[in-house]
């Protein structure tokens, strides 16, 4: 249903592919600028399961949508990104049709997060 209301609402997604095809390397997956999903794997830096893990998350356009933790920003070709005044195709902004789109369903998003902001993430916890 989500991603059928991104469809119609002409919102462009730039790749879809398994995260096998990566060897499951989420780092790599998001260079190449994957949209993802179940990937068995911890939270970056920790020993705890990702909700990727759980299928229950969803990375979206991880360059136009980067991680950003202070100066920190993956993928790094997400940096030309920042200003998320400057709306291009692919990014994810405060009310557009990706966020409310999950926010239907119940999800929440990690560019709502006020110590990191990770723009690219959807899950069913909000975290």
């Amino acid at each position: 249903m989500v991603f059928r209301r991104l469809y119609r609402g002409g919102f462009p997604i730039r790749r879809v592919r398994l995260v096998d095809r990566f060897d499951g390397d989420d780092r790599t997956s998001m260079r190449h600028d994957n949209t993802s999903a179940f990937n068995c794997r911890y939270v970056a830096g920790t020993t705890t399961w990702s909700r990727h893990a759980y299928g229950r998350a969803v990375d979206i356009n991880p360059v136009e949508n980067p991680y950003v933790d202070g100066t920190h920003v993956s993928p790094r070709m997400g940096r030309r990104y920042l200003d998320r005044t400057d709306v291009r195709p692919g990014m994810i902004v405060r009310g557009d049709v990706v966020v409310r789109a999950f926010r239907r369903i119940g999800w929440g998003w990690g560019g709502r997060w006020t110590s990191a902001t990770d723009y690219q993430h959807f899950s069913a916890n909000g975290r």
